[in-house]
């Protein structure tokens, strides 16, 4: 397993609420990418930065979604362009399934 921070500063702080309207609206299209296990949609508390903590099944996979387009959509939309930082995940810990996932 991959996880990845992908993180940005925006132009001007943005509230919670307002932040998750605009992640609720882009929520639907994540579903059903190929290899993402999980997304968590991430505002700093000052509102000053945001992005998103995500778990992929490879690096692979990951990389199918972070192309140059991509990265032009979230500069067009957020002003600024994403902060792309790859980790290893070799162990979850699920706390809401009860779970220990360890990469196989």
């Amino acid at each position: 397993m991959i996880a990845v921070s992908v993180t940005f500063r925006l132009p001007a702080s943005v509230a919670l609420e307002d932040m998750k309207r605009i992640s609720l609206g882009t929520a639907e299209k994540y579903r059903k990418v190929p290899g993402l296990i999980r997304k968590y949609y991430v505002r700093s508390e000052d509102g000053a930065t945001a992005g998103g903590i995500y778990l992929w099944k490879s690096r692979a996979a990951a990389e199918a979604l972070y192309t140059d387009d991509w990265r032009k959509t979230v500069q067009a939309a957020y002003g600024c362009a994403p902060s792309i930082t790859y980790f290893d995940c070799p162990v979850v810990v699920d706390n809401l399934s009860g779970q220990i996932v360890d990469q196989a």
